[in-house]
């Protein structure tokens, strides 16, 4: 019995030291992703040359390369998702970072609409509320299998009422669809490092499906952070 239970306590401290080493290469690429992101952003928030790129001054509109810049994102996430099996690693992490560069492009708008003293406080906020529901992911041992199930609907639901308000502009629906992802957001962060945590104490790590999903877990907690800095930003944020 004492044998059975030391092997089952090493047992234990294999996994939880597989899952550590996983969930410490998953946040130290989303934090480069991010690192990234937001030079990106200032740079091209910051420089009328680079703005020109992406805003034609004269007409008022996007340019080409602004239309490229806004949908990017989308297609990028898209493409990682579903070739996941298909891409390797290389080309799968480049992916990954050249997406978080584009992220940054299209983010650079934000500082023509609010004050960045409000970006900067609104990115602290949005990195505390982030750390402390990964805490609460990594540490409780309660299954919040359902409760993630809950958050992705509400994830259907802001994107389906962000569409509808595309065409009705209503400042009442924009704050309710900025509260409610603040709530979705905050929630999806302790259930995908849950989620994460638990596929790091299952795989053989030093494997390229290892190094895979950690990318993949990555790109998962970064859109984690970025839609939940932007809905607060949408709330709180001071505009110009």
């Amino acid at each position: 019995m004492e044998t059975r239970n030391i092997n089952f306590a090493q047992s234990q401290e294999q996994t939880d030291a597989m899952s550590k080493t996983f969930m410490a290469s998953v946040f130290s690429w989303m934090f480069a992703a991010l690192a990234i992101t937001s030079i990106v952003a200032y740079y091209f928030g910051h420089s009328v040359e680079l703005l020109s790129m992406l805003i034609n001054t004269e007409v008022g509109g996007l340019t080409t390369l602004g239309y490229v810049v806004m949908f990017a994102p989308l297609a990028f996430v898209l493409l990682i998702s579903f070739g996941f099996n298909r891409i390797s690693y290389p080309v799968l992490l480049f992916l990954f970072l050249l997406y978080s560069a584009v992220m940054g492009m299209s983010l650079s708008f934000i500082f023509l609409a609010y004050t960045s003293g409000s970006i900067f406080s609104t990115f602290i906020a949005a990195s505390a509320m982030f750390g402390v529901m990964s805490v609460v992911g990594y540490t409780t041992k309660t299954d919040l299998t359902k409760f993630g199930s809950i958050m992705m609907m509400g994830l259907v639901g802001i994107i389906i009422a962000s569409l509808i308000n595309m065409f009705m502009h209503s400042g009442t629906m924009d704050y309710i669809i900025s509260f409610v992802g603040v709530l979705v957001f905050t929630g999806l962060t302790a259930y995908d490092v849950q989620k994460l945590k638990n596929i790091g104490a299952g795989i053989e790590l030093g494997t390229a499906t290892a190094s895979k999903l950690v990318i993949m877990g990555a790109l998962n907690l970064y859109m984690d952070f970025i839609n939940l800095f932007i809905m607060l930003l949408r709330l709180f944020g001071d505009r110009k």
